[in-house]
């Protein structure tokens, strides 16, 4: 929101050009602590080492943001790489750390005493994509394919909670004669796991072929399911789109039926900082309005 939208609310355009906003990107390896401008610029970037105890990771991220003026922050966003138990204020798992049940939202609000909103990693960076979007396409659905496989859909802008934060785990289909999560076989780490090579080492039109065949069911059930009028891919394998796409299409388009909406499928903008950058969107949308 710029500054001449917030006319009739009695902020001045010089206090509005000083508020900001914290993005806190949780993930399994780092935490990643940014300021941003009302904007979205990125003004400030702190780093740590995510620990796997939760105290220790409080910790930690306290004596972090002792580091940072919050004198101008008006909210936070704070990304979470597992499943969100929204009516309790728990992420009730954790993907890679040993965290259950952690109640991070009220901590964080806690820590910063500033108001905290929560949310997916995955959805958070399709909220994101989807703002980049929204002169183009109503329903944005954004498929991250990377350690795992994440999922979010955001509709006229508006993150959607029916799509599992489970993501690629909650999604089964047959595989190599037993069934399996999408995730478990069509990830970056099953590919690596199955080839040796990340996405960004292959060459092979052999490899990239059967990549596709394994990417094709859970593309398949999503646009049928959900009707997206775009995907954005992103993570470690949708960074290299670009050396697939002629070879995924076609074989997508084999299994979507005549009356099927084939969505435009595009490689996402900012695959490295959309989480924050979500971050700071979801947070501008439920605070934003509100002064400190």
């Amino acid at each position: 929101m710029t500054a001449k939208d917030w006319s009739g609310t009695g902020l001045s355009a010089k206090l509005i050009s000083i508020m900001s906003y914290l993005g806190i990107d949780i993930g399994g390896t780092k935490t990643l602590v940014c300021r941003l401008s009302d904007d979205g610029q990125i003004l400030t970037q702190d780093k740590f080492a995510t620990p796997h105890d939760y105290k220790e990771f409080t910790e930690q991220l306290r004596q972090t943001v002792e580091t940072i003026d919050l004198s101008d922050v008006i909210a936070v966003g704070v990304g979470a790489p597992g499943v969100l138990d929204r009516d309790n204020n728990l992420v009730t798992s954790f993907g890679n750390l040993p965290w259950k049940n952690v109640p991070i939202r009220p901590d964080v609000a806690q820590i910063l005493n500033k108001p905290t909103v929560i949310e997916n990693d995955a959805k958070l960076a399709g909220l994101y994509e989807a703002v980049l979007l929204k002169d183009r396409y109503d329903r944005v659905l954004y498929i991250t394919i990377s350690t795992g496989i994440g999922l979010g859909l955001t509709v006229d802008g508006v993150i959607q909670h029916d799509v599992r934060d489970e993501g690629g785990l909650s999604m089964i289909y047959e595989h190599n004669g037993e069934l399996q999560a999408w995730e478990k076989f069509a990830s970056g780490r099953a590919i690596f796991e199955e080839f040796g090579q990340r996405a960004s080492d292959i060459t092979d039109p052999a490899i990239w072929q059967e990549v596709s065949r394994r990417l094709v069911p859970g593309f398949t059930e999503l646009i049928t399911l959900l009707t997206p009028d775009v995907i954005t891919i992103g993570g470690g394998v949708g960074a290299h789109y670009e050396k697939f796409e002629h070879i995924f299409e076609p074989l997508l388009e084999q299994y979507l039926t005549p009356d099927i909406k084939r969505p435009d499928i595009i490689k996402a903008a900012n695959a490295e900082e959309a989480v924050i950058l979500g971050c700071h969107e979801l947070a501008k949308q439920t605070y934003g309005t509100q002064t400190h």
